[in-house]
């Protein structure tokens, strides 16, 4: 075989794997390409409890509990009529309350209530920083 042949076999052969370890990558991720499930879209799938996700939307007005215990957070998630009940064991975000976003990561347990491991806080593009909200009410006056 001449060392053009060769070559070619094994550029061939070279492109065949990097579009086979592509295609497996690709169905591997392919249940977690949505970056969180939503209350509603927990209703419409079935996720295995134990199964590690991330929910996703905000906290209902009224519904964090705290436990006696100081360090256990119960809490609802909803994203408009859906709602999925949490429990955060842990010391929560400071932007996590009542009606602000949040991604909570954990699984389902066995009583259907969603376990979360850790709670990320999320802010909307309006937030400001206290100082800046102070100098920009300040501008807005004059």
């Amino acid at each position: 075989m001449k060392a053009k042949h060769q070559r070619l076999s094994l550029a061939v052969l070279a492109l065949a794997a990097l579009i086979g370890a592509g295609l497996l990558a690709a169905s591997a991720l392919r249940d977690q390409a949505a970056y969180f499930y939503s209350p509603a879209d927990l209703q419409r799938t079935s996720v295995a409890p134990g199964k590690q996700i991330r929910l996703g939307g905000m906290v209902a007005d009224k519904s964090i509990v705290r436990a006696p215990d100081g360090v256990t957070i119960d809490f609802v998630v909803a994203d408009g009529p859906a709602t999925t009940k949490v429990r955060f064991r842990g010391i929560p975000p400071d932007l996590f309350t009542e009606n602000s976003g949040v991604v909570a990561e954990g699984a389902f347990g066995p009583d259907g209530v969603f376990v979360a491991d850790t709670i990320l806080a999320k802010h909307d593009e309006r937030y400001m920083p206290p100082e800046l909200a102070k100098t920009e009410a300040g501008t807005k006056h004059k």
